[in-house]
């Protein structure tokens, strides 16, 4: 069984966990983000009350009661996106949290609040606060899939921003009927935000 807290993050609406919130700002969990130490990050996510990987689990943590329902976090050396060379095997770039749920469906706001559990409310507010520098599918690339008949580039949804400490990428698969049932949410390196982009503009 998943912890109680991850429990009620990928089950329950968002609106039914405000104690959840409440309990990480009691006792807000000692951070370890983009720009640390893999040796750092990893002891940060062997004590983080709600990642509590399994035996085995280091960096990729993945969470699951059902086949319909999944949480996963990721932290890595590699920037996000198209992977690339990197002669640094010690400094974390990315952290990402992909949620999975074909029962309820995801929503932003439920990876948003995934955001704030894992983290605190100073990532969040960094988040919150953070300018918008990209935002998808436009609407000449919605008309190009509808017209080349691939509903893939168009159902996924998405945006970068830009914080005073990190960048965001946000990014759900968003069906034209239906929802969503896949989402992601990842922090990295505002250093790491360019290249990101430019590979987002033309995939």
């Amino acid at each position: 069984m998943l912890k109680q807290s991850l429990l009620k993050l990928l089950i329950l609406p968002c609106s039914l966990i405000p104690w959840l919130s409440v309990e990480i700002l009691l006792n807000p969990p000692v951070q370890a983000l983009p720009g640390d130490s893999t040796e750092d990050v990893l002891s940060w996510i062997q004590a983080h009350p709600t990642l509590q990987p399994k035996p085995g689990e280091r960096l990729f943590i993945s969470k699951s009661d059902t086949a319909a329902q999944r949480f996963t976090f990721q932290a890595s050396v590699l920037p996000p996106g198209r992977v690339t060379f990197t002669n640094d095997r010690i400094t974390i770039r990315t952290e990402r949290m992909t949620m999975f749920d074909a029962v309820n469906g995801v929503t932003r706001q439920r990876l948003e609040e995934s955001l704030r559990v894992i983290y605190n409310l100073d990532v969040y507010q960094d988040y919150n606060e953070a300018q918008i520098v990209y935002e998808y599918p436009s609407q000449t690339t919605i008309n190009t899939s509808r017209l080349a008949k691939t509903p893939t580039r168009e159902a996924l949804q998405g945006e970068l921003r830009i914080g005073d400490r990190y960048a965001y990428w946000i990014e759900i698969a968003q069906p034209k009927e239906g929802k969503a049932i896949t989402g992601k949410i990842t922090v990295l390196l505002k250093a790491d935000l360019d290249k990101l982009e430019t590979e987002l503009r033309t995939r």
